[in-house]
């Protein structure tokens, strides 16, 4: 019998018959191995377990322990899903169905909605299919012979998907009587799939194109373990509880209007002050770095856009208007109006760098479906800056804007991840001007010794970035921070600075945020401190809380005071019970009650207490002021 030789990952090699699969190596190994196996990787690639290997190849065995076993876990659960739903609405037609980050989908095409009982059904149908132990088998048809097999089913969408793909064989798998067309890998057999919850019902167009059939698609999770799900689930409803959109409305923050339009954010009194409060923070915290507060327009000619790029590679995202029979874009990003800036002198070798920093409120196109609270709207203000320098002072200026967002995020309490963005297909400029900022953004984040990750083809399409992703309470990732090396609309404005030596040069421009854009950070700053900000956020500081209308002449004197100081301050003085009062003060999260009644108006005193109950001693309003700003400044 010949034989084939095997690289495992350690390096050692094993011998098997020929014609072997996956399964036999891990059988070969050992038999808790082979009860563990869940699929293989073959020269790299995530295969089944039936997959036969060859000669030569490096194999692995992956288990339930393994990096990827989750997302086959969930890709088997979302079939299962499918199975379940055609066993119980036959009429469906199944369409796609992928593993996603915490969980999975299926979009399904019915002509009645899925309803919250109908979760339950076909959860209850899912366990019981899990429990048969159905094989799951992969096989390779002819592309017109699985065009045929899905006709025969009715399945229109998987032979639109088939024809798309033109090629000349595709592999389905299939459970019982389910078949599903599908690159793979899945598990060995349903019973594998032990830890599965149906969360939310959703629509979906298909495609994600606006011009075809709406879908239903019901989101689940699945796990390796009841324990892990039940983990999850738990995250899940303090999530629901920490959800700005939620807090958001009970703090009296921000609304959404349709009478206004989608996406476009109302900020009521106390959310506005929040946003004015990170807004003078980060004006200060700019100009102690030596950056200049910039203005630029809010519409500019749309030439000016298609000589940037923008009109060609982001004009779906901008909107337009006309004005004296002149076309303009709405601006959907500040960098142009600071390249004018730069334009309007002469600049010298000496001048640099130039830093621009704007609060620039920009509007972007955003598909309706995408639209999630604060976190994606289409109108928003971005902390954005321009950093203008020769290439030399390129590397320091980056390492700055890198110390710049680990200062700021640490005052937050966020932790963060990195990665560098590399060219995206729709892209400009010459290969040798991406290679130097690539490399520039590349040679920073290595200096700076914090490890990051490489993400192919998702930089801007002007240039590379470094995404910074904040990690939140709940150890969920937000983009918020960018840093992005661009070396080629310098070149298209024609922008460039007289060197030592006489001659004119290019400049090189980094566009960065620190926060990103306000709203979206207000969102996730809400969901991080669950409503609860610190003192020195809190757009309500302190309230005052009268015991009877008999103290409201002390209280507005305290008022006052304590107004004048800068505190912000509010007051309840209607005739209401003291313990009313101040549960209505702990729901809106204010950090200090100040409870005034006969011995605070005969001593001239206040009574702090703290949201979560604590109370402090009586103290005059003046050294209440002092331990605010002495609290305040443990935090800036």
């Amino acid at each position: 019998m010949s034989t084939i030789a095997i690289t495992l990952p350690d390096g050692s090699k094993r011998e098997l018959p020929s014609g072997s699969t996956v399964a036999d190596l891990a059988g070969s190994i050992g038999a808790g191995l082979a009860k563990a196996a869940i699929a293989g990787k073959v020269a790299g690639e995530l295969v089944d377990l039936t997959t036969p290997i060859s000669d030569g190849c490096m194999v692995e065995i992956v288990t339930e322990k393994s990096p990827e076993a989750l997302n086959i876990i969930r890709h088997s659960a979302a079939h299962l899903m499918a199975q379940a739903v055609k066993e119980l609405f036959p009429k469906a037609k199944v369409t796609i169905g992928p593993a996603i980050e915490n969980g999975f989908y299926y979009d399904f095409d019915m002509d009645t909605p899925f309803t919250p009982e109908d979760l339950e059904r076909i959860e209850a149908r899912m366990s019981k299919l899990a429990a048969t132990n159905q094989k799951i088998e992969r096989r390779v048809l002819s592309s017109a012979d699985a065009v045929a097999l899905f006709s025969g089913m009715g399945e229109s969408y998987k032979v639109e998907l088939i024809n798309d793909l033109n090629v000349d064989t595709v592999s389905v798998y299939s459970q019982g009587d389910f078949a599903d067309l599908c690159r793979g890998p899945h598990l060995p057999s349903t019973a594998r799939i032990k830890a599965f919850k149906l969360l939310s019902i959703a629509g979906a167009y298909w495609r994600g194109d606006e011009k075809n059939r709406m879908l239903q698609r019901i989101y689940g999770t699945a796990f390796v373990d009841k324990k892990e799900l039940e983990a999850y689930l738990s995250r899940l409803e303090e999530a629901k509880r920490r959800d700005h959109r939620k807090l958001g409305k009970e703090l009296d923050l921000f609304s959404f209007s349709d009478d206004v339009g989608a996406g476009l954010v109302i900020w009521h009194p106390k959310g506005a002050m929040l946003r004015t409060i990170l807004e003078d923070f980060e004006r200060r915290e700019h100009l102690k770095r030596g950056y200049d507060i910039v203005l630029g327009p809010q519409i500019l000619k749309k030439e000016l856009w298609q000589r940037s790029g923008h009109y060609e590679n982001y004009r779906e995202n901008m909107y337009f208007t006309e004005v004296d029979e002149q076309s303009y874009g709405i601006k959907p990003m500040n960098c142009l109006a600071h390249m004018m800036i730069y334009k309007s002198h002469l600049r010298s070798y000496r001048d640099l760098p130039l830093r621009y920093f704007e609060l620039g409120t920009v509007h972007r196109h955003e598909r309706a479906g995408v639209l999630h609270g604060l976190l994606r709207v289409r109108g928003f203000t971005q902390d954005d800056a321009h950093i203008l320098c020769t290439p030399e002072q390129l590397d320091g200026e980056i390492k700055g804007v890198l110390t710049f967002v680990s200062d700021i995020m640490a005052i937050f309490g966020f932790e963060y991840e990195m990665e560098l963005s590399t060219r995206p297909e729709k892209s400009i400029g010459d290969d040798s001007a991406w290679e130097l900022a690539t490399n520039a953004l590349l040679s920073a984040l290595k200096d700076t010794g914090r490890p990051y990750e490489i993400n192919e083809g998702d930089g801007a399409f002007y240039g590379p970035k470094i995404d910074i992703k904040l990690k939140d309470a709940l150890d969920r990732r937000w983009q918020c921070a960018t840093i992005q090396c661009d070396f080629t609309l310098p070149e298209r404005f024609e922008l460039h600075y007289i060197a030592p030596d006489g001659e004119k040069k290019r400049p090189v421009m980094v566009h960065r945020v620190i926060l990103g854009a306000i709203e979206r950070f207000v969102g996730v700053l809400i969901e991080h401190y669950a409503g609860s900000f610190p003192l020195w956020l809190s757009p309500v500081q302190a309230i005052l809380l009268t015991v009877t209308d008999n103290h409201i002449p002390y209280a507005q004197d305290v008022l006052a005071q304590l107004r004048e100081a800068g505190i912000r301050v509010q007051s309840d003085f209607r005739n209401e019970k003291l313990s009313f009062k101040i549960r209505e003060a702990q729901l809106q999260k204010i950090p200090y009650m100040l409870v005034i009644g006969e011995k605070e108006m005969e001593l001239g005193t206040v009574t702090p207490r703290y949201r979560d109950g604590k109370n402090l001693y009586a103290m005059p309003p003046a050294d209440f002021v002092t331990f605010v700003e002495a609290e305040v400044k443990k935090f800036m």
